[in-house]
């Protein structure tokens, strides 16, 4: 049984994955996702309990299930094992070749831009996502700052700004029709001028003679 609901409800996130592609998600309806599933709205309900709930799990599926192997690269005792520059260079990798390579996830990005004017939309991704990995990065550079190797500032400024430097060479991506994949070694080289620039302007401040 836990296996045949694991199927259907894989299924159903499927199939909401097209349908809020194709309508965004003010206009996409539980009605809709059940007739193209063939089933009912209360079957749909029993596995989500509203659409918001839906969106968040194709949000997962697609767009930030990918960041969790981001995240664990800055998290707990391996990170720190690890020179602050090594544990960026590999988050961004990370990070940038699901933002750059994977369709799905743009699309998703491109709905949740288009309706975060009128909706809940990008609460709701910001929430099932990118929030946790601003955390996951404040965590990094508040322990980082206390080693000393950043300077004394927010961290969640600081984790903001890397995450604006990371993906500066690519927001462009967003708004083309059909944008390349980005090979790998352009993906290092562009991640590594990011990660030198931050790490230039966070070091900490040398002390002035006579200041």
């Amino acid at each position: 049984m836990k296996v045949r609901t694991e199927t259907r409800r894989n299924a159903i996130v499927q199939a909401a994955v097209e349908l809020f592609k194709e309508k965004g998600y003010e206009r996409a309806s539980m009605n809709e996702l059940a007739r193209r599933l063939g089933g009912s709205k209360a079957t749909l309900y029993g596995y989500f309990a509203s659409k918001e709930a839906l969106f968040v799990a194709v949000v997962k599926a697609v767009a930030t299930v990918h960041l969790s192997d981001a995240i664990a690269t800055i998290s707990g005792d391996a990170a720190d094992q690890l020179s602050l520059e090594d544990v960026l260079v590999r988050f961004g990798e990370r990070m940038m070749v699901v933002l750059t390579n994977d369709a799905g996830a743009l699309a998703v990005y491109r709905m949740v831009v288009g309706e975060a004017g009128h909706s809940v939309v990008g609460q709701l991704f910001d929430e099932s996502g990118p929030a946790q990995l601003g955390e996951a990065l404040g965590a990094l550079f508040e322990r980082a700052i206390e080693r000393g190797e950043l300077r004394r500032a927010d961290p969640k400024v600081l984790a903001a700004h890397f995450s604006a430097l990371v993906t500066a060479e690519t927001s462009n991506r967003l708004y083309q029709m059909d944008p390349q994949p980005m090979a790998l070694d352009d993906i290092r080289r562009m991640v590594r001028r990011a990660v030198d620039m931050f790490l230039l302007g966070a070091a900490p401040r040398a002390s002035v003679a006579g200041a």
